[in-house]
This record gives C-alpha cells, structure tokens and sequence, in this order.
C-alpha cells in the first residue's frame, strides 16, 4: 500500500524546503519511493530516488509519529490524496499552504 505524507518544517532556516512530500511503500519498511521539496519561494525539487547516493536507508516515520514530535516540535504532517502528489510532481508548481493549517 502506498501512503502519500505531506511534511511541514515550522520556522525552517531562510533558503531551506518548507514543505516536503512523500510517496511511502507501507508494505515495503516505510521506504520512500518519491519525494518533493517544496522551498518557501513555492520552487519545488522532484526527487525520484531519496536513497540515491544515501548511506543509510531511513524509513519514513509515520504521520503520527511526526506529530507526536518524535523527530521535533518544528515538524507536523498529514496524509493527503494521491491525486495532490502526482499533480505537483507533474506540473513542478506548488501554490499550497506552507503551514499546517489549524494553527501551532
């Protein structure tokens, strides 16, 4: 099964990715299959190996996980649709949200 995550980096550096999503293989240890990073300017990166040149494999850790802050306060995730990845990785736009909605 495949899970599609959407990252926000809360405070992220001047110059570095706000938003980051996945494509996650469930069945196959949480590995990504692809990933987008989306800078605070909406320019985004099409990334279609993220274990290219890596010398550990991380898996991706759950939406739940990463609201629970396991891996920082700064960082707050949801699921969202297939339809949503595959759009931005064809169209190379971004013109969503760059912070988590609701508030934090």
């Amino acid at each position: 099964m495949i899970e599609y995550i959407k990252l926000f980096w809360e405070g992220a550096p001047e110059g570095e990715l706000s938003v980051i999503l996945y494509e996650v293989d469930t069945g196959n240890g949480r590995l990504a299959l692809r990933s987008i990073d989306i800078f605070a300017d909406c320019r985004t990166r099409n990334i279609p190996d993220l274990y290219d040149g890596a010398i550990e494999i991380t898996p991706i850790p759950t939406v739940e996980e990463l609201n629970a802050h396991v891996w920082g306060e700064e960082f707050h995730a949801c699921i969202i649709e297939k339809a949503e990845f595959e759009a931005i990785w064809e169209s190379h736009t971004y013109d969503g949200a760059l912070k988590e909605s609701g508030g934090f």
